[in-house]
């Protein structure tokens, strides 16, 4: 759930992205630059893929301590690019269009091929590089198997979406797609940093200060379905540390706080005079 979540979200970002290039360029009689523009997606999507598996491989070859601080170094870092990644496309979703316009229109005024391939080049490789961050650090707290299976299956929903929504066939309001994502998100990024924070605590880099508040797996243990399922979704841990408990807590209040209050002001600004 938590990388079909993530898949979706970054795969649709992705999606749009290109599907508003080919259509700026449909509508302007460029077609004949589609080419060029997949090109660039698809090495974006190569050098994702190849910086995923470095990732993969790099901890692999670690053990012991050094396996424990890369892990916690790896989701708070997570946690900090989600975060931003939540807020930046809530900022700039309303002038994302008029911006790609203008490099696109550009980089057609000055026949640079590169010039267009790097519009959805470097666009698709922050996306990628996110989710290859992203689906590392869920899969440390779930298995590789389901963590793929749910990659796979949240691309095909974002795929399809960034199709229909191109071909017409669709319509999606994506403002409330982001908001409804991206506090989903909030809440699987508190996860990773109680996990995180777990990791560091493991290697002697964090005090334990209380190490178990609480102990529910006699109700849902860690181990079972339920269980692994909680753990990758919000950071479900049937025995945190009271720091884990604090930080969880923390980051859900104040991040959502901050989310959630420009829509609430902007639907309560009054109309204007006149209006």
């Amino acid at each position: 759930m938590g990388a079909a979540l993530l898949t979706t979200r970054e795969g649709l970002e992705a999606s749009l992205i290109v599907g508003i290039v080919l259509a700026y360029l449909a509508k302007t009689g460029n077609r004949r630059h589609f080419n060029t523009i997949w090109l660039g997606t698809a090495a974006a999507v190569v050098v994702s893929a190849i910086t995923g598996a470095v990732l993969f491989f790099t901890v692999g070859a670690l053990e012991g301590r050094a396996e424990q601080i890369f892990e916690g170094v790896a989701m708070l870092s997570a946690v900090a690019v989600l975060t931003w990644m939540i807020f930046w496309m809530r900022k700039q979703a309303v002038n994302i269009k008029r911006e790609l316009e203008a490099r696109l229109e550009g980089a057609i005024a000055a026949g640079s091929a590169i010039g267009l391939a790097s519009v959805v080049f470097f666009a698709v490789l922050r996306e990628g590089w996110e989710t290859a961050l992203f689906l590392f650090a869920i899969s440390e707290s779930s298995s590789p198997l389901v963590t793929t299976i749910g990659a796979v299956v949240g691309l095909a929903i974002a795929i399809s979406l960034g199709v229909a929504l191109y071909m017409g066939s669709r319509r999606l309001n994506l403002r409330q797609f982001f908001t409804v994502t991206g506090t989903l998100l909030i809440v699987f990024a508190a996860g990773l940093l109680a996990h995180g924070i777990h990791e560091f605590q493991e290697a002697g880099l964090l005090p334990l200060t209380i190490e178990n508040v609480w102990d529910t797996n006699w109700i849902v243990s860690e181990e079972s379905t339920l269980g692994e399922f909680m753990k990758t979704l919000f950071g479900y841990n049937g025995n945190p540390s009271l720091l884990e408990v604090v930080a969880w807590v923390a980051y859900v209040a104040l991040a959502i706080s901050f989310f959630l209050r420009p829509l609430v002001s902007w639907r309560r600004r009054p109309a204007p005079a006149g209006a």
